[in-house]
């Protein structure tokens, strides 16, 4: 009787939130619940270990006609516990395994589904019109219920206009401001994701994940503390222009976002929570978004590269001219080949300038030469190329350079992520997948998912890195505490194209931009360690060929580093201030640190791998006046490693 009673009080409870359209959701552990309820919008709040961290976040869609998704009272609520299990391509680590409560709300015309997973909440919207649709705009708006500190990184520093749409175009690269939503600039765009403080030290990070045929996220506060999403609207005219004439600049817009079909899914909003810092760096949910491979990549090779640009093909103490010719190439070819670096990039110049077109290749190049010389030496060749250049006829330049033996292609200058763009990574990526060449993508947004669905794209930008040494000042990049930042924002959401390895390496007060010689800030140990803290399946090795012929044990030690990885562990992550990450790749394992401006002494719990022999590279005795200085030594593992870290500096570890 007793039992009955309880159950006909559930049954009622539950009867009457649907007839009030109120309801309540939960992750599998508990400890994240969301409050839904239906008025004349949509809305839900979250609470997070009994911490309120969002409310009022409210999701809509308005269609051209003036329709406004969803409407009126849902017609059915379904739950149901889900588990995402499976073998990770190109990541972090090899397996990924996650449980998380789904929860669906439909109305005659749309639906809204959610995942509640231990640490965060995705939704996306379905809607199921026959005919296609163009959607006005989409509200993600998320409310905060103080004025919580955030970092985000504005869209673009140099664009003084007003007018967001001309905002939106831009590199997706910039440090981060880290300040109260109340003083984030209300008429500047900020870029996604953008990363909240939480109280008690936790951390939420607000983005979007599977972005596919429709426009991608900025960022606004507005006057109720909230931050609000706006996506760019649907281009109508272009021009070539911009950047040596390979670019496609806006010259009027549709009076709407998307043109896209009436029955689909659509971007997942996505809310990542965490309790402490290291949390952070370890989550997988974004990769459970992420639409499932929709080509093979079985023929997909990550590796390193030798790079060109970066180092200005400036080589020493050969007998030839170094620049954009056959003779700096082949020398590059062989420096790959006699350290086993996979790949060798020809960058921006081996075409013929502001000509948009990838088959006029500049006399000093013979490209077939070039590959039956790389081939030989078991090392492949990989072309830069500009959006207009590559999308005037992508199946022609993809067939012509894969039967000539090209690998892949690193495509730039997109600098927007309007539908049209976000179609065109889509567009490039399948072609590229058909004539089994691999991507990486410059000049655009964030990954959202396509380095997942597409195996065969590598890398992503969408990154200031470390490219910017090339001419800014200290005072305009800090680029020691911005890397003490980036793997909790950035990098959470996909592989980033940051390309370290920097042999020249400075102290705050001795670096200078210098356009040929370029240089780091921070320490050489540093240096190496961010091959361990960074995350990229296709990693440069941005100094010259004859800068790591004259530091060969650094060289030997960057050239043994895999670049996925089977398992990560984080040994220590405060942001802002030090990273400790360890990786596994088969048997061995691989460890790298790095601090801010301030030295560090560290105790790290090393049990895991006691017994073991580390090779251990750490800031040298008198790296304070000269940032090159580090000592290479091989040790005895013990239950825990003592580590001091110098300013700007760090340690990396070898482990076998």
């Amino acid at each position: 009787m007793r039992k009955s009673c309880v159950l006909l009080a559930v049954l009622w409870i539950a009867q009457a939130l649907f007839a009030a359209n109120t309801g309540i959701a939960t992750s599998p552990d508990g400890q994240l619940v969301m409050n839904y309820r239906m008025t004349d919008k949509f809305t839900f709040s979250v609470l997070f270990h009994q911490q309120q961290v969002l409310d009022a976040v409210e999701a809509a869609m308005t269609l051209d006609d003036g329709t406004v998704l969803p409407k009126g009272s849902w017609k059915k609520v379904r739950t149901e516990q889900n588990r995402f299990t499976t073998a990770a391509t190109h990541y972090r680590k090899s397996q990924i395994d996650l449980t998380y409560t789904t929860l669906r709300v439909s109305w005659a015309n749309c639906s809204l589904e959610f995942r509640l997973y231990n640490n965060g909440i995705a939704y996306r919207f379905f809607t199921q019109s026959r005919d296609s649709i163009n959607v006005a705009d989409e509200t993600a708006r998320f409310g905060l219920p103080n004025d919580f500190s955030v970092y985000a990184a504005p869209a673009n520093s140099r664009v003084k206009s007003d007018d967001f749409r001309v905002q939106t175009f831009c590199s997706f690269e910039n440090t981060y401001v880290h300040a109260p939503l109340s003083q984030i600039s209300r008429t500047h765009l900020s870029m996604a994701p953008v990363l909240v403080d939480l109280p008690k030290g936790g951390k939420m990070l607000l983005g979007e994940y599977n972005v596919r045929d429709y426009p991608g996220m900025f960022f606004l506060p507005d006057e109720e503390g909230a931050l609000k999403a706006y996506f760019p609207q649907l281009p109508k005219r272009e021009h070539q222009g911009g950047h040596n004439n390979l670019q496609l600049l806006i010259d009027e817009w549709y009076p709407y976002i998307a043109r896209t079909a009436g029955k689909r899914q659509f971007p997942w909003r996505m809310i990542l929570l965490a309790e402490n810092d290291a949390q952070m760096l370890d989550c997988d949910i974004p990769y459970t978004l992420a639409d499932t491979p929709e080509v093979d990549g079985s023929w997909v090779r990550p590796g390193k590269v030798a790079w060109d640009w970066w180092n200005d093909w400036n080589l020493k103490g050969v007998d030839f001219k170094a620049g954009v010719n056959n003779e700096t190439y082949e020398y590059y070819i062989d420096f790959a080949s006699q350290h086993g670096i996979e790949y060798v990039i020809l960058d921006e110049g081996w075409a013929v300038n502001k000509q948009a077109d990838l088959m006029q290749v500049v006399p000093e190049i013979d490209l077939e030469r070039l590959v039956r010389y790389a081939n030989q030496r078991n090392v492949g060749l990989v072309l830069w190329a500009g959006y207009k250049a590559f999308v005037r006829d992508m199946e022609a330049v993809c067939k012509h350079y894969s039967q000539m033996g090209i690998k892949g292609f690193k495509i730039d200058f997109m600098d927007r992520n309007d539908q049209k763009v976000m179609r065109f990574l889509e567009d490039a990526a399948r072609m590229c997948a058909k004539y089994h060449l691999f991507c990486d993508f410059h000049g655009a947004p964030v990954p959202q998912g396509l380095t997942i669905t597409f195996p065969n794209v590598l890398n992503f930008e969408a990154v200031y890195g470390m490219e910017q040494l090339k001419w800014a000042s200290a005072e305009q990049f800090d680029e020691v505490h911005h890397e003490t930042i980036l793997p909790f924002i950035r990098q959470v959401v996909g592989p980033m194209d940051y390309t370290q390895g920097a042999m020249r390496n400075c102290n705050r007060g001795s670096y200078h931009p210098n356009w040929s010689r370029p240089m780091s800030q921070g320490t050489r140990a540093r240096q190496l360690a961010l091959y361990m803290i960074l995350e990229s399946p296709f990693n440069m090795l941005c100094d010259s060929p004859t800068n790591y012929e004259a530091n060969p044990q650094c060289t030997d030690f960057i050239a043994q580093l895999p670049v996925t990885w089977d398992e990560t562990r984080v040994l220590m992550a405060e942001m802002e201030q030090c990273i400790v990450m360890a990786r596994r790749k088969g048997d061995t394992w691989y460890l790298g640190g790095i601090t801010n401006w301030d030295s560090r002494d560290l105790t790290l719990d090393l049990s895991f791998l006691a017994g073991k022999t580390m090779t251990l590279v750490t800031d040298g005795p008198n790296v304070e006046k000269n940032a090159e200085d580090y000592q290479y030594k091989s040790v005895k593992v013990g239950s825990t490693l003592n580590i001091h870290m110098a300013s700007g500096g760090g340690f990396a570890a070898i482990v076998n």
